[in-house]
């Protein structure tokens, strides 16, 4: 069953929105605009984090999508610039989208410190999903180490559990392989999760047909997001000609993501005990996951996507996305 719209669930979205920088991944805005408009999710805030995009671009890029998705209302409050133990990969907004979006400013304050106060003033209310690199969520549990107990789940994209990224440049998934240290910090920490990894966000593809289509839709942001989903697709096709899908389509990774907290059917879900490498290894971001746990100690720590409709999936999707 789908998740009741008589009691939404509220979540606090952390992202690293990119819609709106070339050369970027567009699933994060996908992601919001799904979020907003499936009735059974309320998004109460919307946090960015350094990933896809830098900070300050992810942050201008949240205030915009939400404006033209009708809810200039929801806060935006920056997070984290660079990963935990890298502070000096920080990096800034190109300067065309300082230009374009750059009136679009967040509120005060620091990301890692509104999760962990908006999730301590609430006991049991707030779900967070975490659909870029964890480095926010790992420092708000820095901040409240109780707040594992008193977050209700935490959702994530990240991670590869069945199979591999087959790339020795990026041996982990991308949320993972940005911030390892954070992602095995958040997952080790004892709060209720459930992972939606590269195992099915991979199988549900948004069609090059499709984001046309989104390009003469009256809807604003629909007009804005078939244009750069279109560009993504081509940018795929330029950076990976092999791959069966470049040029064609685009993986919905993050939107499947929210889909967790709405529609958790449309999955398969185990059990697992998992742990992300860290340090300096060649397997850095990489992710062991221990589905026989539940045989042999350690007790598994997360629930773990493995299968999904992908079909009913997409078609769950543009449902929604039509109303936006």
């Amino acid at each position: 069953m789908s998740a009741s719209t008589d009691t939404p669930t509220r979540i606090i979205l952390d992202t690293d929105m990119a819609m709106g920088v070339l050369g970027s991944d567009i699933d994060d805005g996908f992601a919001l605009a799904l979020a907003l408009a499936e009735p059974s999710i309320s998004v109460e805030l919307v946090t960015s984090v350094n990933g896809n995009a830098d900070v300050e671009s992810g942050s201008f890029l949240s205030v915009e999508l939400l404006h033209r998705l009708g809810h200039p209302d929801i806060p935006v409050v920056q997070g984290a610039a660079a990963p935990l133990v890298f502070p000096d990969k920080r990096r800034g907004a190109p300067d065309y989208v300082q230009r374009d979006f750059g009136h679009r400013k967040p509120q005060p304050g620091f990301a890692a410190a509104e999760i962990a106060r908006r999730i301590d003033a609430e006991p049991g209310e707030l779900t967070i999903v975490a659909i870029g690199p964890l480095t926010n969520i790992a420092a708000a549990i820095n901040l409240d180490p109780d707040l594992p107990s008193k977050v209700k789940e935490i959702v994530i994209m990240g991670g590869v559990f069945l199979g591999h990224t087959n790339s020795e440049v990026k041996p982990g998934e991308f949320n993972f392989f940005v911030d390892p240290e954070a992602a095995d910090a958040v997952v080790r920490s004892g709060a209720p999760i459930r992972l939606v990894g590269l195992d099915v966000t991979v199988q549900v593809q948004l069609t090059r047909e499709q984001a046309t289509e989104m390009t003469s839709s009256d809807s604003e942001f629909s007009q804005f997001a078939g244009e750069y989903t279109i560009a993504w697709i081509d940018h795929l096709l330029k950076q990976h000609p092999g791959d069966p899908f470049a040029g064609k389509s685009c993986a919905m990774h993050d939107p499947l993501a929210v889909a967790a907290v709405s529609h958790p059917q449309l999955m398969t879900w185990k059990d697992a005990y998992v742990q992300v490498v860290t340090g300096p290894s060649v397997a850095r971001g990489v992710v062991v996951a221990d589905f026989l746990a539940n045989e042999n100690p350690p007790r598994p720590n997360v629930k773990i996507a493995t299968e999904v409709d992908a079909d009913g999936f997409v078609q769950y999707f543009l449902d929604q996305l039509a109303s936006v």
